[in-house]
């Protein structure tokens, strides 16, 4: 039985394309996830077949070159571009005689480290040891030697048992606590919904610039690198807007293809930002070659967190890595915005991005021409503490014309305030008698 290092600093790559698979995994992809794990990939094994091995997932020759690899690199991991069932990590592990994980144990590792939030920690710890819990048994099979029967079990059943127990139990209190976090953000985003504050939620493949743009958008400090999953806790950030008033900004984990779908289930009560969204800005980085792809990716994810249905307002983000692009942005053939195109890095096109962003969520902004009489001066005192008013000028009988544009939960509101009726408002248009000299 060989020893098992507890962390893999030197890495073997294996990547295989399967004739049989429509859609394989990326290898550049891949040496990036692991750069960002903190391991150095010494040497990268490739091959072909039809379809995987049942046992070793390998074939026996392919087996042999990473052996070879191994011994000759000095490496103490191996890490396949691929999901690996139990079995294989275990048959894997034996025959290698060094450790063994696969795609979703790299980015289980790289989420251990970057999680920050005590949320985020019990997300990233539940998707862990329910990873962990198909697998439990390859670190146990020295006890497993014991013959079965009546008074011959060995010591390994029963540590093996044990061990599933406190797993589940751990796992069952891990769903208690994370029950807790989302009514906390049911709550607030009840809060939020009846105050009516619109909510932007950033999505986009990992390493696109979200975060990046958060903060030059909300002035805020989250960290961002270039780095596949620089940050993973969702931090929400309240931002003025010019006619929507207030608007709450959320920044959230990074996608990737092939999420593991266990992370999408454990990170379900962040994602809720994303599905209960007014609007989504869907970060691009416009200079990757494998945009197109990426953005399927997304819109993939999108459906299976059930927030395909939610607004998107495209980003492509970076282009001050494209030679003599200049910032702009694209509409439908409704005169909508679709798609705006900045630099998170430089600043360039977030003027358009804000305005953009005023145009897709102002569908219920009202721009009013009222007619008051003086004694509506109560009335016309809110709409200007409310920075509302657009103009304003008076007429030869002393009635005052006021232009506003305001969101139309806030010009109710405004009416409730001063005892007016919708009704009772009149309502001008805008060459509306003569203005007094």
């Amino acid at each position: 039985m060989f020893e098992r290092p507890d962390v893999g600093e030197r890495a073997v790559l294996v990547h295989i394309d399967f004739t049989s698979q429509s859609e394989g995994e990326d290898l550049g992809e891949f040496t990036e996830l692991v750069t960002s794990a903190g391991v150095e990939p010494v040497a990268t094994v490739t091959g072909s077949r039809n379809q995987p091995s049942p046992r070793l997932f390998v074939g026996e020759g392919k087996l042999d070159e990473i052996r070879q690899s191994i011994a000759f690199n000095e490496a103490d991991v191996v890490l396949f571009n691929h999901a690996l069932s139990p079995s294989q990590e275990r048959n894997l592990e034996g025959e290698l005689k060094c450790r063994v994980l696969d795609r979703t144990g790299v980015i289980l590792d790289i989420f251990a480290q970057r999680a920050r939030t005590h949320e985020g920690k019990l997300q990233v710890e539940l998707a862990q040891l329910e990873h962990m819990s198909t697998r439990l048994v390859r670190g146990w099979t020295h006890l497993e030697r014991q013959k079965g029967g009546i008074g011959l079990r060995g010591p390994g059943e029963t540590q093996l048992e044990t061990d599933r127990r406190l797993l589940r139990e751990r796992i069952k209190s891990i769903h208690r606590r994370l029950g807790k976090v989302r009514k906390q953000r049911d709550q607030g985003r009840r809060a939020r919904q009846r105050a009516d504050i619109p909510t932007v939620s950033l999505v986009g493949y990992t390493n696109a610039g979200k975060s990046t743009l958060f903060n030059r958008v909300t002035t805020a400090t989250v960290y961002a690198a270039d780095q596949l999953f620089a940050t993973l806790d969702p931090t929400l950030r309240r931002l003025e807007l010019p006619d929507i008033g207030g608007v709450v900004f959320a920044d959230t984990v990074g996608f990737i293809r092939h999420l593991p779908h266990k992370l999408v289930e454990s990170f379900r009560a962040t994602l809720e930002e994303t599905t209960d969204a007014s609007l989504l800005l869907h970060v691009i980085d416009c200079s990757d070659e494998r945009r197109d792809d990426n953005i399927d990716q997304v819109e993939n994810v999108l459906v299976e967190i059930g927030a395909d249905e939610v607004p998107v307002l495209q980003v492509f983000n970076k282009i001050d890595l494209l030679e003599g692009f200049q910032p702009r942005v694209d509409r439908d053939e409704d005169g909508v915005p679709v798609r705006v195109w900045v630099s998170a890095i430089s600043g360039d096109g977030l003027e358009l991005l804000s305005d953009a962003v005023v145009e897709r969520l102002a569908e219920n902004v009202v721009h009013h021409h009222v007619q008051l009489h003086p004694r509506d001066g109560r009335f016309r005192s809110l709409l200007h503490q409310t920075g509302s008013v657009l103009s304003e000028r008076h007429l030869d009988n002393g009635d005052a014309v006021i232009e506003v544009r305001l969101q139309e939960r806030d010009w109710l509101q405004l009416l409730r305030r001063a005892g007016i009726e919708p009704e009772q408002v009149q309502l001008v248009s805008p060459d509306t008698g003569p203005a007094s000299r």
